[in-house]
């Protein structure tokens, strides 16, 4: 295994959650953050249609092994700029759909502990962690911890806007339906902005890797598909991104260390990439030499204190319930290593601060 990679620390000025702020912006509606300045400078034109597609997973290093330098995705590069921490689907795209940092909506992966039930759930799923059981009779996260999806908050503001993806109605299938909804609703006459989420190359990688054949072919399908819709919309700009990278990964399992079992409260949450963990008071010494002596090559043993000094999550206010949700240490991965704790093992993973995970592109077609 490959330790000690370089590490990209979020930028809170230039991340995924800056983008909404520019559309906001640019409607004339108010803000919830910075804007991006990336993107601002394409919006100084006036567009009757602003569409975003965020494509699960296709970090800079994805788009630049699978995908020709002169292609339209690369050719139409704006830049590159970063995921927010963790670089992972729940706490990015939450940024992505709400333009808050991730200590402001408390969406931080895709285990996270919540005080009020004193449970770990499995946030996208609303069950307990590692059971089919329901985490509760209400969706935990979206009662907690709601937040107002900047789709919503145009409309309400007497804008035009779409959500377009899986898990929203009518949940389409494949891209290549939401290509189709795309071009339709670029042709309706009002200045409107769309957002459309697809989960790939994300799930494939996951399963087969970052050189895998199927992920090419994937990528260069994807590729394919949105240069076309782009030269069918008038008067439109789109912006494709992603709200992570990938990294192939080994995996360890923490349930095969017992004496490093022992000194936690409870099961670790967040990501296999990121370990959130709430150690005993009087076990933490012995936790500190344990893990670093078993982890210490592939993890960052960090105090969840010096976390938090860092501004990992965000400059942002804390959401009343963030700091709750978080133990005592953040295991944060810094080579090729994952440790699990639930049932999944995966090739490919995100959510730690390596230049894989954390840098994704914004490619713009005018």
């Amino acid at each position: 295994m490959e330790s000690k990679k370089t590490l990209v620390f979020p930028d809170y000025k230039n991340c995924i959650a800056n983008l909404p702020n520019s559309v906001l912006k640019k409607f004339g509606v108010d803000t919830v953050g910075d804007t991006l300045p990336l993107l601002d400078k394409y919006l100084e034109k006036d567009y009757k249609n602003i569409v975003v597609i965020l494509l699960d997973g296709m970090g800079k290093a994805i788009l630049e092994h699978h995908l020709k330098e002169n292609g339209p995705f690369r050719s139409h590069l704006a830049g590159i700029y970063t995921s927010v921490f963790l670089s992972t689907t729940v706490a990015a795209t939450t940024s992505v759909m709400s333009g808050l940092q991730p200590c402001e909506h408390s969406w931080l992966g895709w285990d996270c502990y919540y005080p009020s039930i004193d449970k770990n759930v499995t946030v996208f799923l609303n069950t307990v962690q590692n059971t089919d059981e329901p985490a509760a009779d209400y969706n935990v996260a979206q009662t907690v911890t709601p937040f107002e999806n900047v789709v919503t908050k145009l409309n309400n503001a007497g804008k035009r806007a779409h959500l377009i993806a899986p898990f929203a109605p009518p949940h389409p299938h494949s891209l290549e339906y939401i290509a189709e909804e795309i071009k339709d609703l670029c042709k309706e006459p009002e200045q409107k902005y769309i957002y459309a989420y697809w989960n790939q190359p994300d799930g494939l990688l996951h399963r087969n890797g970052r050189k895998s054949r199927l992920v090419h072919s994937a990528m260069k399908d994807m590729e394919k598909l949105i240069d076309k819709l782009s030269k069918k919309c008038e008067d439109t700009l789109i912006i494709v991104t992603a709200d992570h990278g990938h990294i192939d990964t080994e995996c360890a399992v923490i349930q095969e260390h017992p004496a490093l079992m022992d000194c936690l409260e409870r099961m670790p949450s967040l990501e296999p990439r990121v370990l959130n963990l709430f150690v005993k008071e009087d076990k933490k010494a012995f936790f500190e030499q344990e893990f670093n002596r078993l982890f210490g090559d592939e993890f960052w043993l960090m105090p969840m204190g010096e976390a938090i000094e860092r501004n990992l999550f965000g400059t942002g206010a804390h959401h009343k319930e963030f700091r709750g949700m978080l133990g005592n240490y953040l295991a944060i991965a810094t080579g090729d290593l994952s440790i699990y704790f639930n049932d999944e093992r995966w090739v490919s993973m995100h959510g730690s601060l390596t230049e894989d995970e954390m840098l994704i592109p914004l490619i713009v077609f005018e």
